[in-house]
């Protein structure tokens, strides 16, 4: 671009995560949530998965200098007002991507530290969490552990409590980052989110739906997030708001495979997608 023309791309968000195949999580359940909120997506695949609603069937990670030119060539082209990261897969590739971030800072950062898919599928390898708190976690400015991940994060046993929640935020938010998001869908009863910013505290509260089909949950959500800091909004209320999406999400979910199938990215636009009605038929 020449210096002389006026820049007038608009913002864009960008996810740096791995691919599902199935589309329900990943790289895919992140573009359809940015569009659903009016928002153009980019994005760095990290690593491919064989995958369905009903299984993980293989992983396969791209080689880190892969990631590296993704994230070149996107960046030199695109405005970039907010990233996510889904499934990095590696400690090399955290590195990796922690290094790039390091010399070439970019705004509004929020890591989803995705560790386990919905399958129970090892996604992350079990030297990777330390990098991803040294090296990751203080470049990011929102960070959206469930309960599991925030367990491993913090150093802590198994957690569920509210104060249990507090101290896990508390020990993840030393790593640098300044936002935590304890994602408490996983307890008991209704799920109870902890927003954890500068020692204070919100509970985010939100009716439980009894249903399996949950799949792309927490990609969703962190990217859900992401968009809204494109468009503007501040961390908590990007936050709140992101989570009334992810409800109407699961609430509106698809029937599209044989297995945990996942939520509905387009709920807003029209509540009966994925239910095998069109718009006529209703």
């Amino acid at each position: 671009m020449h210096n002389d023309v006026p820049d007038n791309r608009h913002p864009v968000a960008l996810t740096i995560a791995g691919s599902d195949s199935g589309a329900g999580a990943g790289i895919q359940a992140d573009l359809k949530t940015f569009a659903a909120h009016g928002i153009y997506g980019c994005s760095v695949i990290t690593l491919v998965t064989a995958q369905s609603t009903q299984s993980v069937d293989a992983v396969e990670l791209l080689p880190p200098e892969l990631l590296v030119k993704q994230l070149e060539t996107v960046v030199q082209d695109f405005k970039i007002g907010a990233l996510k990261t889904g499934a990095l897969g590696s400690a090399e590739i955290i590195r990796t991507l922690a290094g790039y971030l390091h010399e070439h800072p970019l705004n509004n950062l929020v890591v989803d530290p995705v560790m386990i898919s919905k399958h129970g599928h090892a996604l992350l390898a079990d030297d990777a969490a330390e990098s991803l708190t040294r090296d990751l976690l203080p470049l990011a400015r929102i960070v959206t552990p469930n309960l599991q991940e925030a367990s491993v994060l913090a150093g802590l046993g198994s957690i569920s409590s509210r104060a249990e929640m507090i101290g896990a935020a508390a020990a993840i938010a030393r790593s640098g980052c300044p936002i935590v998001v304890v994602k408490g869908g996983h307890n008991a009863g209704e799920p109870v989110d902890l927003f954890w910013e500068d020692g204070r505290e919100s509970w985010l509260d939100s009716p439980r739906i009894d249903t399996p089909h949950t799949h792309g949950t927490g990609c969703t959500f962190s990217a859900a997030i992401a968009a809204n800091l494109v468009r503007g909004l501040k961390p908590l209320d990007a936050v709140r708001e992101a989570k009334a999406y992810i409800s109407g999400a699961i609430e509106h979910h698809q029937l599209f495979g044989r297995g945990l199938n996942p939520v509905n990215h387009f709920w807003r636009l029209d509540p009966a997608f994925g239910s095998g009605q069109s718009l006529g038929q209703r």
